[in-house]
């Protein structure tokens, strides 16, 4: 999605409010002894409330409203009853499309108490998210967004999952540009037109280098860190502009 109009970008924001929102409250709620499935719910109730639907249940059929993903799940959790238990590392992505328009969102939350690696791994997943988005503007290089991250990693001693990428989103939720890497590729030459729509997430681990299914034992959804390591990801829908990024996913 490129932004037309003021109106389009209206729509873009309002919807970027409604998912940042959503998450913002699921990380609050979490507690151990509540289920995926109870979290999830919570986040139907408060898309539903704004006038929003879930866009893995609308694009995909997805078994949930959210993915929320817990520990060796990276990606694409399915809400159950599992139980949070303290400790737990939870991945929760929120999408979702309001009057035609999608954005996308996502953090990690570590369940107390946890591991001083574990809290420094959430801060630096952050931390790389916003390393890459510092790299957006109008006009340059896609590929600065995965050599920024990448360096951040090496700096920090992280390894980066490095098949699951940013996309466009907007019009839909996944559209062009496809495969945004959140890690060096030197062949990447495509560059940011103004009012570009997509997002950053990079998924920051402590080993894991790729993301595979659970095999004949897993579901058609979810994804593992390969190999096994706690992983986190975080993630902003982004405008490309004359003045550089400008973020629609936060909460207000």
């Amino acid at each position: 999605m490129t932004i037309s109009s003021d109106e389009e970008f209206d729509r873009l924001k309002e919807i970027g409010r409604i998912v940042a929102n959503t998450l913002a409250a699921m990380g609050r709620a979490i507690e151990p002894g509540m289920t995926t499935g109870e979290l999830d719910e919570l986040g139907r109730a408060l898309l539903e409330r704004a006038g929003a639907t879930s866009a893995p249940e609308l694009c995909y059929g997805f078994p949930g409203a959210t993915c929320i993903s817990v520990n060796e799940e990276i990606a694409h959790g399915i809400p159950g009853n599992r139980r949070i238990a303290a400790g737990d590392l939870i991945n929760i992505d929120v999408s979702a499309r309001k009057n035609g328009v999608f954005a996308d969102t996502g953090a990690s939350f570590a369940v107390p108490p946890v591991s001083k690696a574990i809290e420094r791994l959430c801060r630096d997943g952050r931390r790389a998210m916003w390393t890459g988005i510092r790299q957006i503007g109008a006009n340059k290089p896609l590929g600065n967004i995965g050599k920024a991250i990448g360096a951040f990693a090496r700096r920090n001693h992280y390894t980066l999952v490095q098949n699951l990428a940013s996309h466009g989103v907007g019009h839909s939720l996944h559209e062009e540009p496809t495969e945004i890497a959140t890690w060096p590729v030197q062949s990447e030459r495509r560059i940011m037109n103004e009012g570009l729509v997509f997002t950053v997430e990079p998924f920051l681990s402590l080993g894991a280098e790729w993301a595979e299914d659970g095999g004949e034992a897993g579901d058609a959804w979810t994804l593992f860190s390969s190999p096994r390591a706690p992983t986190v990801q975080y993630e902003h829908t982004v405008v490309a502009t004359r003045n550089g990024p400008l973020v629609v996913t936060l909460p207000a």
